[in-house]
This record gives structure tokens, C-alpha cells and sequence, in this order.
């Protein structure tokens, strides 16, 4: 805040003073901060069939955390990872088409759907230098939406909200969601870094999403068949978490408006770049830069403990009190993501030579949930979520941190079109929901009284 003016600062001051409310308040009233209760249970807002999420299970008529779950249109996560796998071919793709269509396609269908959403990469006539080079941003995400606002002027029917034309859209989004992350990086990259050079790479209808995005990144082009894999499976993880996740609810309410999908698509954008959502990775990858330059042997338990402490205490890091990457909103015992993903992690860092950075990792995953428990009263149990070791992988991908949460969006727009289809479809009221007003009515003052 060093560049405010001391009258911005006392203005400031005085809208704070103005407008802090009572915590004691939200327990009387018994309001649901974040939508979800003391036990972690969100408020239910709506029906889907796109994605289940699993976390407890009844048992003897008692709720009891378990294992976590992830269905995708009924389908195990793990189940679609290991199909996919087992017949050697890139998954994100089979899970676009499933999310959104809501079944699994027959070979015939992916083969034809992934020359229809390629179809759809291109981007308008100049596009590249009239909005991604003349206006390049530090903050990547911004400049993500700002090109999917833009993409709203080059569509001459922007505002048709029938689902044939919905649908439309929101492949051709999925579709070019890699080419405006990456070329927007590069334009960063070259404008404000001053790089060597500027490249452009049109992206090869050959190759899966995952490839492209190495190959688009890359100034040779070139990426092992290991790297592409685990950046494919990173996507897959990431396309869709439910209704309920801040981004997507997102998607739901600005849908429920009557909105065009370019103005959703960018308030869901908005939504992700948080950093308590899609922007966690970068802070566990920040988190972990630190460890290694503070803790001397990343094999003993008790310093690595300790410093976790430390960080747990705001006397570390980023003086927040989190340990990143640990702990979630639903999931307790496990994230099924972060355990589909640890294998493929192992198997990167050995052919990265990084084998003893995944063991620190594996160590603080360890030991992060018993430091919490020991420090902290817990509502419900704590494990690494996906963005424990997300920021790990990119890291050994050599992905730029800038393009973290980007990396993710180009996952998630799928979940989101789904749920902005799901919300068309079932339309009902506008999504409103209800806040209660504790400011005590008052009588008006003259100007002469104030």
C-alpha cells in the first residue's frame, strides 16, 4: 500500500471503522459464513449431475469422514485416469466430452469431437497483436479475462443464450483458453522481462491439449512423452470440483442472471485467481522455496516439524498462520486428486532428478495434519489437497509461476461450461440469496445537525 496518498489512507480508515461487523453476530444470528457450518458442511444451494464430491459416509446413522471421493457424470476420477492410461491415450480431452455431454464418448465420438473442438483454436483475424501484444498485463489471469471479454466483440451473436449457441461458445473457449494463457505469457515475457525474442507457436492439431500447451510454451517445441502425460492428468484432476466451489457457484449465479457466457466465463476467472482458490499453488510452491533455505536436513522429522510450527505460528514464511496445500473445504482424511496424482509426481521428479525434493514433500505431508493437531482445535481432519503437489509438477515442468492459475482455468473451463449449461437448461429464479441487516435504522440528519 506504499502508493497511497496519506488522504486515500484516512479515508480508508474511515470505511473501515464504518463497516466492520460483530463476530459475535454471525453466531447469534446463526449465519453460515462461507456457506458451510463448524463441521465443514456447506449449505445445499442447488442440484447437479455433473460431479460428486465425497468426503463422509453414514454409518449406524452417524456421519463419519471417510476416504475421499470424486465422481465425474457417476464415474470414479481414479477409474477415468486409469482407463484412460491403460489404452495409452491423453484423458482431458474424453473429460471435456463427458462433463459436458454426460456420457463417456465411443472411440468414433472422441476422435470426431477432438477435431471439432480443434476446429474451434483458431483465434479471430488479429487478435494476437491487436489484444494479447498491444496490451500485455503482469498478472495473468486479468489478462485471460480481459481476452475472454474481448472475444465478446468478435462474436456476432454474444448475447444468445440458447443452448445450441451456449454450447458453441463454450468449446470454442475450451478450445482457446491454452493459446490466450501461453501467448499472453509470452507478451508478459517479452514486454515487460525484455526476453531474447518473441515467439509464436500456432498450436498442431496433432497433438492433445496437455502437448500443445508444452509445445506453445516452449521456444524449441519440444517436451517427453512422461511430461506431457502428468501435465495431461494435472488437467484432467482440475477440469470440475462440483457445484459448490467458489468459482464454479460462481458460474451458476452469474448464469442465473441471463448473462452472455463471456461475461460468466470472466467472473468464474475472477473467482479463480483468488488465492484461498485456484491460486493456492503458487503459495505452496512459494512455501516450499522457503523450507528448503530454512531447514537444513530435509530428512529429519523434528527440524522440518519444528519450522512447521514456525509457519503455523506466523513466525515463517508469508506470516499467514497456513501451512499450504494442507487441508481442504470438504475433504478430510484424503483428497482423492492429490493420491490419483502423488504416483505421477514420483515417477516426474525421478526423470527430473528431483527424487529428494519429492521425499520432502512426502515428509511434510506426513507431518503438516500432526503439527496442526496439536497446535489448533479441529473440526474435522486435515490431508494435502491437489494444490500440495500441483505447484511441485509445474515447478518440474518448468512452467512459469505466472501461468499456475491459468494452467488450472484451462482445466476448469470445462467444469464451468458444464454447470453454466446445467444452469440454462434448469433455469429458474435468479440466484439471490439472503443477508440480514444489523445496521439500526436511524433518523435522518439536516446537513446543519451532522
Amino acid at each position: 500500500m506504499t502508493n497511497l496518498t496519506e488522504k486515500e489512507l484516512k479515508l480508508a480508515e474511515k470505511c473501515l471503522g464504518n463497516t466492520k461487523i460483530d463476530p459475535q453476530l454471525y453466531i447469534d444470528n446463526k449465519v453460515n459464513r462461507g456457506l458451510r457450518d463448524l463441521n465443514g458442511k456447506g449449505v445445499l444451494t442447488g442440484l447437479t449431475e455433473i460431479s460428486d464430491v465425497i468426503s463422509k459416509k453414514i454409518v449406524n446413522g452417524e456421519e463419519v469422514p471417510c476416504e475421499g471421493e470424486l465422481y465425474y457424470r457417476g464415474y470414479p476420477i481414479k477409474d477415468i485416469v486409469d482407463g484412460a492410461l491403460k489404452d495409452g491415450r491423453f484423458a482431458f480431452e474424453e473429460v471435456v466430452y463427458l462433463l459436458i455431454f454426460g456420457t463417456l464418448p465411443t472411440e468414433e465420438e472422441l476422435e470426431d469431437f477432438k477435431k471439432h473442438l480443434f476446429s474451434y483454436r483458431s483465434l479471430p483475424d488479429n487478435f494476437v497483436r491487436d489484444v494479447i501484444m498491444k496490451a500485455p498485463s503482469s498478472d495473468m489471469m486479468n489478462a485471460l479475462a480481459r481476452s475472454v471479454l474481448m472475444l465478446y466483440s468478435n462474436d456476432l451473436n454474444a448475447d444468445d443464450t440458447s443452448i445450441p449457441n451456449v454450447l458453441k461458445q463454450c468449446l470454442q473457449l475450451i478450445a482457446r483458453f491454452p493459446q490466450l494463457s501461453v501467448y499472453g505469457y509470452h507478451a508478459y515475457n517479452y514486454h515487460w522481462k525484455k526476453s531474447d525474442s518473441f515467439f509464436i507457436h500456432e498450436p498442431d492439431p496433432n497433438l492433445s491439449t496437455a502437448e500443445n500447451i508444452l509445445y506453445m510454451l516452449r521456444k524449441d517445441g519440444e517436451f517427453s512423452p512422461l511430461e506431457a502425460q502428468v501435465l495431461d492428468i494435472a488437467l484432467v484432476l482440475h477440469a470440475e470440483h462440483g457445484g459448490g466451489n467458489n468459482s464454479t457457484f460462481t458460474t451458476h449465479v452469474v448464469s442465473s442472471s441471463g448473462t452472455d457466457t463471456y461475461s460468466a466465463i470472466a467472473a468464474a476467472l475472477g473467482s479463480l485467481k483468488g488465492p484461498k482458490h485456484g491460486g493456492a499453488n503458487i503459495k505452496v510452491s512459494g512455501m516450499f522455496e522457503d523450507i528448503k533455505k530454512n531447514v537444513k536436513d530435509w530428512t529429519d522429522r523434528e527440524e522440518i516439524s519444528e519450522y512447521l510450527l514456525k509457519i503455523l505460528n506466523k513466525e515463517a514464511f508469508d506470516k499467514s498462520g497456513l501451512i499450504y496445500g494442507i487441508g481442504h473445504a470438504i475433504y478430510s482424511v484424503s483428497d482423492p486428486r492429490a493420491k490419483v496424482f502423488k504416483g505421477f509426481v514420483q515417477k516426474l521428479s525421478e526423470e527430473k532428478g528431483l527424487t529428494r525434493e519429492y521425499e520432502l514433500y512426502s515428509l511434510i505431508e506426513e507431518l503438516a495434519p500432526e503439527v496442526i493437531a496439536k497446535k489448533r482445535k479441529m473440526y474435522k481432519g486435515v490431508s494435502a489437497n491437489v494444490d500440495f503437489y500441483s505447484g511441485f509438477v509445474y515447478d518440474m515442468l518448468g512452467l512459469p509461476h505466472e501461468l499456475y492459475t491459468p494452467i488450472f482455468a484451462i482445466a476448469r473451463i470445462a467444469g464451468w461450461s458444464a454447470h453454466r449449461i446445467e444452469e440454462i437448461i434448469n433455469a429458474g429464479k435468479i440466484i439471490r440469496p439472503a443477508y440480514m441487516a444489523v445496521q439500526p435504522h436511524r433518523d435522518y440528519l439536516e446537513m446543519s445537525q451532522r
